[in-house]
């Protein structure tokens, strides 16, 4: 895996469609039939998203985990029809009524599932990231050149009203002057620093399926309950936040094209068997400016996670709150909102399908956004040079 070969995955890799393309016959009552594979806490609160719009109808369920799907199904509305219930997401993929399915397995099942959702003929809504491991673009490429439906990628900011606005008020306007410094920052992961007991496999689960690719090993609560803690099904830290504030930086400076990255960090408190770092940051070179990125799933003080782009001319915080402009002389202004993303995003997704609007997330953006990760992780898991070599000659 090499510069060459990240760089150029927008050019090689966008999905040519037409926005008329992507209008697909949804069912005879004029819903979209959503099927949800996953329905852990990102399925669930995605899925609510979807659910409070009048055309979308819960058709099924997929989780390796019984217990979950019975909780989830225990949980809907009464008033709702129940939806089918299935552990493998084939069979739900295989439900007549199922017209788009929400993927929000653990990161390492993303492009299996998404690839056989595709191959169904179902419109794919896909949680970020997109990637789990570079190696597996192409298969998705594929699936999804092959396809006639909408795929939309899980970074939501890119459906906020109050991102376009601050994009296009202070950045495209260029009332910043030149942009060399980006910084992200996002800490405070409670459910990411839970003290997992081991127990037996519980009847229900199906920790094969679970497993998918990645290596098959016995079962352990915590890389089941707690997968983000490992390397196998999740890339910590770098894959969950940096993903979506190198997207906003990328969207906003209309530069996807990283040149490098350094990653470090490490596990310097959270010693409980997990193999992704507790803490990490990195800097991403891109050809005009840099970005900065902390993160760490301790409880550091962090009142606004947000993307701070640093400007000769003046300061822009963007958050999901909304955003504060700080010029080098005059007063700040500030911008609040409490725009739901998920069901921004979910709306943009359903306008694809029902009326041709085209995804604000497709496949080329969410491929953009995993480029700078997996060379941060890359540099990352080579672990840096060590003080041991200050010494040596090159």
């Amino acid at each position: 895996m090499n510069r060459r070969e990240f760089i150029g995955v927008t050019a090689a890799t966008a999905v040519s469609m037409s926005a008329k393309s992507y209008a697909h016959v949804i069912g005879a009552n004029n819903r979209v039939g959503l099927g949800i594979i996953g329905v852990g806490r990102r399925g669930r609160i995605v899925g609510a998203g979807f659910l409070q719009d009048g055309r979308t109808q819960l058709v099924a369920i997929a989780d390796t985990y019984e217990a979950t799907r019975k909780r989830v199904l225990a949980q809907l509305a009464p008033e709702l029809p129940e939806p089918a219930s299935f552990n493998a997401h084939e069979d739900l993929l295989a439900h007549k009524d199922v017209d788009a399915v929400l993927i929000a397995t653990p990161d390492h099942l993303h492009v299996t599932v998404a690839k056989a959702a595709l191959g169904a003929g179902k419109h794919v809504y896909l949680e970020k990231p997109t990637l789990h491991r570079w190696h597996e673009r192409q298969t998705l490429v594929d699936a999804a050149q092959q396809s006639k439906h909408v795929l939309q990628c899980g970074t939501q900011q890119r459906s906020g009203a109050t991102y376009l606005r601050a994009k296009q008020e202070y950045i495209d306007s260029g009332k910043l002057g030149q942009i060399v410094l980006v910084r992200a920052v996002w800490h405070d992961f409670a459910w990411q620093r839970r003290k997992i007991v081991d127990a037996p496999k519980p009847a229900g689960l199906d920790w094969e399926r679970f497993l998918g690719p990645a290596p098959h090993v016995p079962y352990q609560t915590a890389r089941y309950d707690s997968w983000r803690y490992f390397h196998d099904y999740g890339n910590g830290l770098l894959a969950d936040i940096l993903t979506h504030w190198v997207d906003v930086a990328q969207w906003f400076l209309n530069d996807a094209a990283p040149q490098s990255a350094f990653a470090t960090g490490g596990i310097y408190k959270l010693h409980d068997g997990r193999d992704n770092p507790d803490t990490v940051s990195a800097v991403v070179r891109y050809k005009d400016w840099n970005l900065n990125f902390e993160s760490s799933v301790l409880s550091l003080r962090n009142e606004r996670p947000s993307v701070l782009f640093e400007g000769t001319e003046g300061l822009l915080e963007v958050a999901r709150d909304g955003y504060v402009y700080t010029p080098l002389q005059g007063t700040p202004v500030r911008v609040d909102t409490k725009e739901n993303l998920e069901r921004s995003h979910t709306r943009n997704f359903l306008d694809a399908i029902t009326n041709g609007a085209v995804p604000n997330a497709p496949l080329d953006a969410g491929l953009a956004a995993s480029v700078p990760v997996l060379l941060a992780l890359k540099s990352y898991w080579s672990q840096g040079v060590p003080q041991s070599k200050l010494d040596e000659r090159d």
